[in-house]
């Protein structure tokens, strides 16, 4: 085929029409993916004006370190947590609202809220909520608290007086609830986005099917688990990889919710906090790199054993 003069004035008109994004990219994506790579192989501070090359020492040094094996186990046991509960209850909400019920559209609107909100305030709203003295958390259990001894002690004419005994814990700065308190978090704003996804998924499959189940003398549960399921799959596929990217990513609620810090007794500890750790606090930019790319590496696994593992499992079309 002959490229006329037209064709390539056409093709050259929309390269520059492009020209803006791929500089924006450049600068800010493509280049920065590079550079780091080439980082990764140096003992590169920001404290000296000269680098070393030193190969891979600096991933053998991150995978021995007992620190970053303590970020791996912690992000680990949070995309535990966050990932099946964010799925399931974005599901149960979606079902919920896709059927006929009063005040369906602001029930979306405000499971949607938290989505749009800034992760910082979110996080500084939920730390407010976690403080021991005056959270609202401990407010609500300490009400609580009080009105199940009230029923008891009138149920047992005055002979049992407290079965609750509640003293206001310290939910910041006990190390067993650091992930927990996170994923609370994470699930609390990520629903009203996994609810939405799924509410396109559920009105794309055809209500013919449900009424020929009816006929057949299926009952809402089979409906459920034998038409819904397989044919919304593909975006509990879809939702699923996002939300464990995202779980991995995590930072900004940790950073915010304990003023800076990993969490007592670095219990809230994340593979990007240690990454930003070691380039931000540190200055060992080479370092901090290479524990990137192990990131990078560790999110890249993961969705490739999804991809295989959901293959079978996925049914696209109706």
């Amino acid at each position: 085929m002959i490229k006329t003069k037209k064709y390539w004035k056409d093709t050259l008109e929309a390269y520059l029409y492009l020209l803006p994004a791929f500089l924006v990219l450049g600068m800010f994506s493509f280049y920065p993916v590079v550079k780091s790579v080439y980082m990764s192989f140096f003992d590169w501070s920001l404290l000296r004006s000269q680098q070393y090359f030193v190969g891979v020492e600096n991933y053998e040094k991150i995978i021995t370190d007992p620190v970053f094996r303590a970020a791996i186990t912690n992000t680990l046991r949070y995309v535990v947590g966050y990932v099946p509960l964010s799925i399931g209850l974005g599901l149960i909400v979606a079902v919920l609202l896709n059927s006929k019920i009063r005040f369906r559209a602001p029930l979306r609107v405000a499971y949607f809220l938290p989505w749009v909100t800034s992760s910082v305030a979110i996080s500084m709203v939920w730390r407010w909520i976690y403080n021991q003295h005056y959270g609202l958390l401990n407010m609500i259990l300490t009400g609580l608290a009080g009105v199940v001894n009230k029923v008891v002690e009138f149920a047992t004419f005055g002979n049992l007086t407290e079965v609750w005994q509640f003293s206001n814990p310290n939910w910041l700065m006990e190390p067993r609830w650091t992930i927990i308190n996170l994923v609370i978090i994470a699930v609390w704003q990520s629903l009203g986005y996994n609810m939405i996804i799924f509410l396109a998924g559920l009105q794309n499959i055809p209500q013919e099917l449900y009424e020929a189940a009816e006929v057949d003398g299926a009952s809402p549960w089979q409906s459920f688990w034998k038409i819904t399921i397989p044919l919304i799959s593909p975006t509990t596929f879809f939702i699923s990889i996002i939300s464990i990217i995202g779980a991995f990513k995590l930072f900004t609620e940790v950073y915010v919710l304990y003023t800076g810090r990993p969490g007592p007794v670095n219990s809230g500890m994340t593979i990007v906090y240690y990454v930003y750790r070691n380039a931000f606090e540190r200055y060992r930019m080479g370092y901090a790199s290479a524990a990137a790319y192990i990131l990078f590496a560790i999110i890249f696994v993961f969705t490739l054993i999804q991809m295989r593992a959901s293959k079978r499992r996925i049914h696209y079309g109706s």
